[in-house]
């Protein structure tokens, strides 16, 4: 146990580290800027989705930099020139970096950002799993990289409706690059998946809900990569198994009951999270030594909620390792949420192209930096260090 000015000493050692780890982060990704002003507009806004202000849209974040105006923030996000996309491969190593391991899972999903009008690129009265209804909104598809230690984004592509793709003058006004075309929400999934696999990223899974795993597609895709893969299906989901077709929750119904086991998905905030399961497995007919899984959870306290997975495995494989795979799924979750209550994900005011994936990458930076940083008070407490560290960092950056 540290006596109290030794416990001092060493909280103001972790703030020292932790101010001199932003600092080199933002000196890391400063060649993404062409010009010293916007190197320093790039730090403040990171910096101002940091902070514990309101909003931050552009008035404030402004306010935030010491600014009378948006007009700094409004030009590094709509005019100055740099790439977001070459900022997102710095964020992407910055990641595997510091929580990369072979174990990891990248997670896939989508998120809506509620908007007013029809000008801001991409928006449209659209299904949003945010509002839970129909709303006039964009989608934003993301792939989070999910570990023991944390969780943060890698990915993110900004989803194109054909109301949007068949309306080039639309297209034209908010600056949509010519050659976009229209890519279903699977499509903008292997798009980042095959970034991710060709940048030598270590992962072991790959999960997501119905909307991707409805996809033979994707799904081919990821077996041709040899990549283990967990993915929600729909009840109705068509698979094949001893040379016959039939609906996913009619093969699980022929099981015997006592062939259901109980296991958790991992720990959340109640606690860990039991669930019946079962699996069913069939070789893979093109690739030997792997299995197609058809699997089931069934909630403990109404048995009547059955979700089905189809999951691609080494056989052998433990069906707890494929249940810890299905439970990193919520992770996305967690990272939507905290990524628009503290760094700003959803608060921005722009309307194009270019503005929305900048403000979006930056956030995904500050999340990203955020949930290191975070990783390194939990293992400081792990250590016995219990103190207010990240807090005293925080007020020492005015965060």
């Amino acid at each position: 146990m540290l006596s109290y000015p030794g416990a001092l000493l060493q909280m103001r050692s972790q703030v020292h580290q932790w101010l001199g780890e932003f600092d080199a982060l933002m000196q890391r990704v400063e060649p993404r800027f062409g010009r010293v002003e916007a190197r320093v507009r790039a730090s403040e806004y990171v910096q101002g989705l940091l902070s514990p202000i309101e909003r931050k849209n552009g008035w404030q974040l402004s306010e935030q930099c010491g600014d009378e105006t948006p007009y700094g923030i409004q030009h590094l996000l709509n005019r100055s020139k740099w790439n977001a996309d070459s900022l997102r491969d710095d964020v992407r190593d910055y990641v595997v970096e510091q929580l990369g391991t072979p174990e990891a899972v990248l997670v896939i999903d989508e998120t809506g950002f509620l908007k007013k009008g029809n000008h801001s690129v991409g928006v449209q009265r659209q299904y949003s799993g945010t509002a839970g209804r129909v709303e006039n909104c964009q989608i934003g598809v993301f792939l989070v990289y999910a570990t023991t230690t944390g969780h943060t984004f890698l990915d993110r592509e900004l989803y194109l409706p054909k109301s949007w793709t068949d309306d080039w003058e639309r297209c034209a006004t908010a600056h949509v690059p010519v050659e976009r075309k229209f890519a279903t929400k699977p499509q903008l999934a292997r798009q980042m998946l095959e970034r991710t696999i060709a940048a030598g990223v270590p992962f072991g899974w790959v999960a997501g809900d119905s909307v991707y795993g409805s996809d033979y597609r994707l799904r081919d895709f990821l077996e041709q990569q040899q990549v283990r893969y967990v993915l929600e299906v729909a009840c109705d989901q068509s698979v094949v198994f001893n040379w016959n077709k039939q609906r996913i929750d009619h093969l699980i119904a022929q099981v015997d009951a006592q062939d259901w086991s109980r296991l958790s998905a991992g720990t959340g905030a109640k606690g860990e999270r039991w669930f019946d399961w079962i699996a069913i497995a069939a070789p893979h007919p093109d690739h030997p030594g792997w299995q197609r899984w058809y699997i089931a959870r069934r909630s403990v306290e109404q048995p009547e909620a059955i979700a089905y997975f189809l999951a691609f495995v080494p056989a052998g494989t433990p069906l707890e390792t494929v249940v810890h795979a299905i439970g990193a799924r919520w992770t996305v979750e967690m990272c939507f949420q905290t990524a628009k209550g503290e760094v700003g994900l959803d608060q921005y005011e722009v309307r194009t192209w270019q503005g929305w994936y900048r403000h979006i990458t930056l956030s995904c930076l500050a999340h990203a930096f955020l949930t290191v940083v975070r990783t390194q008070q939990i293992e400081s407490e792990k250590r016995g260090h219990n103190l207010s560290s990240f807090h005293s960092f925080k007020r020492k950056r005015g965060l």
